[in-house]
């Protein structure tokens, strides 16, 4: 059997052909793979920065081993912002950034952690699917609010979790990473399923809230940005 290339990225003109777009997509994205194992192989945490006042927008992409922690590569790109900001369409400011620094990378990404949201968005196609069907990548969306969606807090220990829903759907989770902090959100991107993304997300998280992915390019993106715009 064949396997069908990613598609392109798609720079919409306005908003109507955004939503098309997104709706096109969906129909593409994964959801029966489990993912790669946790603590295998590599991963790899994408972030982004702005400036809206010079339009100018910054990736990065920190790849880890994901056993050790240790930083195998890192990769950053500068863009312009090309699309406006539209609640729900947030990704079609993103990923021609995001996808050129993981481009720059010299390794395989492997699993990719996004700042965001995957199937836990109003249209389920937030910036953890869009990535990952363009790229053909597991990717997970880890955010750090529940968006619009509804939750019973999770039990106070490392690794409770409780349902993160939009009426009677599930679409992600809630998960406590460290005691005595808010949880953080956890939805499927592509390619991995809900269990598995809970596990890889919790074995990057092992001293701080947010997974060492995303902190990690979290900071990268916030030097470069400084560095970009003086």
């Amino acid at each position: 059997m064949t396997t069908q290339p990613p598609p392109a990225h798609q720079t919409p003109e306005d908003e109507a052909e955004g939503r098309a777009i997104q709706d096109r997509l969906r129909g593409l994205v994964v959801l029966d793979e489990p993912g790669p194992p946790p603590g295998t192989g590599l991963v790899t945490g994408v972030d982004v920065a702005y400036d809206d006042e010079k339009d100018v927008v910054v990736a990065a992409a920190v790849v880890l081993d994901a056993e050790t922690l240790e930083t195998v590569d890192e990769a950053t790109a500068v863009g312009t912002i090309t699309f406006p900001y539209v609640p729900g369409l947030l990704a079609f400011r993103e990923i021609p950034t995001v996808l050129e620094a993981l481009e720059s990378l010299t390794v395989d990404p492997g699993v990719v952690i996004c700042d965001g949201y995957g199937l836990a968005h109003p249209r389920r196609f937030g910036l953890a699917s869009h990535l990952g069907v363009l790229t053909g990548l597991p990717v997970i969306g880890v955010g750090k609010n529940p968006f619009t969606f509804s939750y019973e807090a999770p039990g106070p220990r490392r690794g409770d979790s409780s349902p993160l829903t939009d009426g009677d759907e599930v679409v992600g989770r809630a998960l406590r990473t460290q005691e005595n902090t808010n949880p953080i959100f956890v939805s499927v991107g592509h390619r991995i399923d809900l269990d598995n993304a809970c596990a890889h997300t919790l074995r990057l998280a092992r001293r701080f809230r947010q997974p060492e992915s995303t902190r990690r390019a979290d900071a990268l993106c916030r030097q470069t940005l400084r560095e970009a715009t003086g």
